[in-house]
C-alpha cells in the first residue's frame, strides 16, 4: 500500500512494531494474477529471489491430476522474508518512511498515536492483518462468522521434484508444496483440527511424506487461521482497511497476497479522488472469484467420496482443469462458471467411479 500511495503523491508512514523484514505463515506462492498486481505497483521479483512453477497439481491417495496456466503465464514462488524486504526496498527508494519497532497505540480522528509519539494523517490504513487492532479501534469488528480452520508452514532443504505448485488430499487435511529455490521446499498444512500440527498431518499425506523422507527442516513451523472472512464496512470516517484487515479468502485459494496487491492499486486511486465507494465497489468484485473458488474447494476437503470422483474427472478429461483454473488466476470470466459447472457435473455423472 505504501508504493502504492506515494506513486499518488502521498506522504506515507508505515508505523509497525515488528522488526523488519517479517515472517507469517504463508504458502509463499504468487500465482499469475498475483504476479500480475505486482508489476501494475512496479515491483519485479529478480531471478535469483524467486522460482516460477508453471501450474497447479491435485493429489490424491492414488490419484493426481494438473493444469498448466495458460499462454506464457507462471506463477511465482518466493519467500515470504525475501518478498517483504523486496517490498520495503521499493517503498524506501519511493519515498515512504518506514518505522519499524514503533507500536501502535491507538487511533483518534486524525491522529496516529505510537509508543514514541504522535503522527496526524488525513487517512489512516488498516493494513495490519487479519487480527487487525485498526480494525477494532474503528468499529469495522461485525460481519459474519467464519468458518475457521488452522494452517501451519515449515521449510525443508530437498532439491525440488516438481515445476507446479502441488496441493495433496487427504481424509482430515490438505498439504501443500512449493519450491521457493532450487534446493528449498515450502510444506504447508491446513486442517479444522487445531492439535493437527505439521508432522502429524504428514502422516495422512504419505506422497507428500516420502518426498521429504531424510529432508532437514530449516525453519520453525509458524501456524496461523485461514477462513472466508468478511466485513460489513470496509470504512469509517478517514479509516480504510486494506489486505488481510479488510476480509481473507482460504489458503486453500493461493490468492491472499495477490488480492492485497490488487486492492492497493485501486486504494491509492480512491483514496486521491475521494471516493471511497469504488473502493468497496472494487474490493467486492476483487473478492468475488477467490471467494467462490475457497467454497468449491472446501466442498471438496469435507467430502472425500466427491474428492476422488473429482479428481477422476480432472485426470480423464484435463480440459477441465485447466478451464477451472484459468477462472482461478483470472483469465476466464465468472460468468463460465456456469458453463464450467455444468461440465464438471456432467463428467462426474459420466466418469465410472
Amino acid at each position: 500500500m505504501a508504493i502504492s500511495a506515494r506513486q499518488q503523491g502521498f506522504r506515507v508512514v508505515v508505523a509497525d512494531g515488528a522488526e523488519a523484514p517479517i515472517d507469517k505463515a504463508c504458502g509463499e506462492g504468487l500465482l499469475p494474477d498475483g504476479v500480475a498486481a505486482l508489476e501494475r505497483l512496479g515491483v519485479q521479483i529478480p531471478h535469483l529471489d524467486g522460482l516460477p512453477f508453471r501450474g497447479i497439481r491435485f493429489l490424491g491417495s492414488d490419484l493426481s491430476a494438473e493444469a498448466e496456466f495458460s499462454g506464457r503465464a507462471f506463477g511465482l514462488a518466493v519467500r515470504r522474508t525475501t518478498l517483504h524486504r523486496i517490498l520495503m526496498e521499493r517503498a524506501a527508494t519511493d519515498g515512504a518512511e518506514l518505522w519499524w519497532r514503533t507500536p501502535v497505540l491507538g487511533i483518534d480522528g486524525d491522529s496516529v498515536r505510537l509508543s514514541n509519539g504522535c503522527v496526524r494523517a488525513h487517512w489512516i490504513i488498516g493494513a495490519d492483518g487479519s487480527t487487525s487492532r485498526v480494525r477494532r479501534w474503528a468499529g469495522l469488528d461485525r460481519g459474519p462468522k467464519p468458518r475457521l480452520r488452522y494452517a501451519f508452514r515449515r521449510h525443508y532443504r530437498v532439491r525440488p521434484w516438481t515445476d507446479h505448485m502441488e496441493v495433496y488430499w487427504g481424509r482430515d487435511c490438505q498439504g501443500y508444496a512449493t519450491a521457493v529455490n532450487p534446493e528449498q521446499v515450502c510444506v504447508a498444512l491446513a486442517s479444522e483440527n487445531p492439535a493437527l500440527r505439521l508432522e502429524d498431518g504428514l502422516k495422512s499425506l504419505p506422497a507428500l511424506r516420502a518426498r521429504l523422507e531424510g529432508a532437514e527442516a530449516i525453519s520453525a513451523e509458524r501456524g496461523c487461521l485461514t477462513g472466508n472472512r468478511r466485513y460489513n464496512r470496509l470504512s469509517r470516517g478517514n479509516v480504510v482497511l486494506i489486505g488481510d484487515a479488510s476480509g481473507t479468502v482460504d489458503a486453500i485459494t493461493g490468492e491472499g497476497l495477490g488480492l492485497a496487491f490488487s486492492q492497493a492499486v485501486f486504494l491509492a486511486d480512491c483514496l486521491r479522488t475521494g471516493d471511497l465507494q469504488r473502493y468497496k465497489r472494487e474490493h467486492r468484485r476483487l473478492a468475488l472469484r477467490p471467494s467462490m473458488m475457497a467454497r468449491l474447494m472446501l466442498t471438496l476437503d469435507r467430502k472425500p467420496r466427491l474428492q476422488r470422483r473429482t479428481l477422476q474427472v480432472f485426470q480423464k478429461r484435463p480440459q477441465i482443469f485447466e478451464r477451472l483454473l484459468e477462472l482461478h488466476v483470472g483469465a476466464r470470466s465468472p460468468f463460465d462458471v456456469a458453463l464450467d459447472g455444468l461440465t464438471l457435473g456432467w463428467g462426474l455423472l459420466t466418469t465410472a467411479p
